[in-house]
C-alpha cells in the first residue's frame, strides 16, 4: 500500500462518485435536492443505507471493541431490530400522512413554533456532532496510510475529505445520496467479507472450522446478565439499542429524507422492513472479524494497540496482504462517506427547510442559500474534527452513543409527547425543558454509582433524558385536543 497505489485508489473511486453525481443531478432543482422527486426504488434505498447507518464507526470500533465485551455488541443490534420495526409502525405512517420534507415540520403542525425549532435545533447538534466524529475515522485513516508519508498536516486531509463530499452533493443532494450510498455499501461489505476470508485461509481453517473456533474462543460472548450495575447489562443494551434506532433513524431527518424519497408508504415499509433484517446480518459480520483479527494477532505474536479502533487498520494494512489492504481502504471510505454525505445533505435540509422558511422562496434564492448551508455545515465538521483530535480518549463508538445518549434524549421526549398524548403544551417553555433535560439527565448518570448503590448508566441514558423531557412537557401542557 504505496502512496501512490492509495492516491490512484481514491481518485478513480471519487471519479466514479462524481460520475454518479453528475448523470442523478441532470436537472436538478431544490426540490430534488431535498426529496429525490419521491421517485426512490425502496430496495436501492434500502441498499443504501446499509453503508450510511453502519459508517466508519462501525468499520473500525466495532471489531476493536470485541477484544473489551465480546459480541456484547450484538445486545445493542437487537435493540436496534425492535426499533426500526417501531418506525415502520409508528414513525412512517405519520410521516407520509403529513407529507413531510423535513420531519421536524410535524412539531409545529402537532404542538407550534418553539417546539419545532427546538426539535430542528436537536437534531442540527445531534447529527453534526456525531457525524463529523465518523468522518473523524476516515480522515484519520487517510492521514495515517498516505498524508503522513507526505508531511501533511492533519487538518489539510480533514479538508480533503470534505471538500471532496461537498463536489459530488452540492447539486443532486439526497436523489446523488441514494446512488452514492448504494455504490459504497458494496465495498464496505465487500471489504468485510475478503478480511474474514484472507484471516481464515492464514490459520490454515475451512469455514466450519472458523465457524467453530470462534464459538469456542474468548471473544464470543453475546449475552450479559450477571451484573445489573454493569454498562453491559442486556437490558441497559437492548433497551438503549431499540431508541437509539428509534431516534437516531426514525427521528433523524437524515436518514428519514431517504426513506421518504420512496414512492409510497408501503414502499419505504418494505424498504425499512429489509434493511433492518439485513443489518443484523452485517454486524455479525462485523463482530466475526473482530474475533478473527485478535485470534490472528494472538497466534502471531503481534502486539494490539492501546487505541483498539487502530487494530483493524494496522492488520489491514501491513498484515493481511494487498487485496486486504485495498479493500480496507475502499471500505472505511465507502462507510464513513457514506454515513457523512447524507448527514451533509440532511443537515442542509433542515436548516433550509425549518430555519430559512423555503416555502415562501423563489427558486434563484433557494439555490444560492442552500449552496452557503451547504458550505457552511462542510466547514463545521472541519472544526469539529480538528477538535475532536485535540481531546479524544476513547473509542469512537463509544463517543457517538454517548452523544447520542444526550443529544437525542429530546426529540424522543418531544415525538412520544405528541404522538400519544393530546395535550397542549405552553410552547414557549419547551425549549427550557429541552435544555434542561439533558443537564439533569447528565447529572443523574454522573452520581448514579453513589446515589443508587453502584448502578452506572450506560445506553439507556438516551431513555431517561425521555422521560425527563416527557415529564417537563407533561408539566408545561393542559388538556386538550391537539394531536396529529
Amino acid at each position: 500500500m504505496t502512496p501512490g497505489l492509495v492516491v490512484t485508489i481514491m481518485i478513480v473511486y471519487f471519479g466514479v462518485l462524481i460520475l454518479i453525481s453528475v448523470i442523478t443531478s441532470r436537472g436538478a432543482d431544490t426540490t430534488t435536492f431535498f426529496t429525490a422527486n419521491r421517485q426512490s426504488p425502496w430496495y436501492l434505498v434500502a441498499f443504501g443505507m446499509i453503508g450510511s447507518s453502519l459508517s466508519g464507526v462501525t468499520f473500525i470500533s466495532v471489531p476493536g471493541n470485541v477484544g473489551k465485551i465480546g459480541f456484547g455488541y450484538f445486545q445493542v443490534v437487537l435493540g436496534y431490530l425492535v426499533g426500526y420495526w417501531v418506525i415502520i409502525g409508528v414513525l412512517m405512517p405519520l410521516y407520509y400522512r403529513l407529507n413531510l420534507i423535513s420531519i421536524y415540520t410535524y412539531l409545529e403542525q402537532r404542538f407550534s413554533f418553539w417546539s419545532y425549532k427546538t426539535g430542528a435545533f436537536f437534531f442540527l447538534i445531534s447529527r453534526t456532532i456525531g457525524s463529523s466524529l465518523r468522518l473523524y475515522l476516515a480522515a484519520t485513516v487517510l492521514q495515517l496510510f498516505l498524508f503522513d508519508a507526505w508531511h501533511v498536516p492533519f487538518v489539510v486531509t480533514v479538508a480533503t475529505t470534505i471538500v471532496l463530499i461537498w463536489v459530488y452533493t452540492f447539486k443532486g443532494g439526497v436523489k446523488t445520496i441514494v446512488w452514492t450510498d448504494s455504490f459504497q455499501t458494496i465495498f464496505l461489505i465487500t471489504a468485510v467479507c475478503i478480511a474474514v476470508w484472507q484471516i481464515t485461509q492464514r490459520m490454515g481453517w475451512s469455514l466450519p472450522e472458523m465457524v467453530t473456533t470462534l464459538k469456542n474462543g474468548p471473544y464470543t460472548r453475546v449475552f450479559y446478565f450477571d451484573d445489573v450495575n454493569s454498562t453491559m447489562f442486556f437490558w441497559k443494551q437492548f433497551l438503549g439499542g431499540a431508541f437509539i434506532a428509534i431516534t437516531m433513524t426514525g427521528m433523524d431527518q437524515e436518514i428519514m429524507q431517504k426513506n421518504l424519497t420512496c414512492k409510497n408508504l408501503g414502499e419505504a415499509q418494505k424498504n425499512m422492513f429489509w434493511f433492518s433484517l439485513t443489518l443484523v446480518v452485517v454486524n455479525v459480520l462485523f463482530l466475526a472479524l473482530g474475533a478473527l483479527l485478535y485470534l490472528y494477532s494472538s497466534a502471531n505474536h503481534l502486539a494490539v494497540p492501546a487505541a483498539t479502533d487502530e487494530l483493524f487498520p494496522s492488520l489491514a494494512m501491513h498484515e493481511l496482504g494487498l487485496a486486504v489492504g485495498v479493500f480496507f481502504l475502499l471500505g472505511i471510505t465507502a462507510s464513513s462517506y457514506a454515513s457523512a454525505d447524507s448527514a451533509l445533505t440532511g443537515l442542509t435540509t433542515s436548516f433550509c427547510i425549518d430555519f430559512l422558511d423555503f416555502k415562501h422562496k423563489d427558486e434563484k434564492t433557494k439555490k444560492r442559500q442552500k449552496f452557503l448551508v451547504h458550505l457552511g455545515f462542510s466547514l463545521l465538521f472541519l472544526l469539529i474534527i480538528v477538535v475532536f483530535k485535540e481531546i479524544n480518549k476513547r473509542s469512537v463508538i463509544d463517543a457517538v452513543l454517548n452523544v447520542a445518549g444526550y443529544t437525542y434524549g429530546p426529540l424522543l421526549g418531544l415525538f412520544t409527547f405528541g404522538i400519544f398524548t393530546k395535550r397542549v403544551v405552553r410552547d414557549r417553555l419547551v425549549p427550557v425543558v429541552c435544555v434542561l433535560s439533558p443537564m439533569l439527565s447528565y447529572v443523574v448518570s454522573s452520581n448514579s454509582e453513589v446515589w443508587f448503590g453502584g448502578y452506572k448508566f450506560g445506553l439507556e441514558i438516551l431513555v431517561l433524558n425521555g422521560l425527563i423531557t416527557f415529564g417537563g412537557l407533561w408539566i408545561v401542557s393542559r388538556e386538550g385536543e391537539k394531536a396529529l
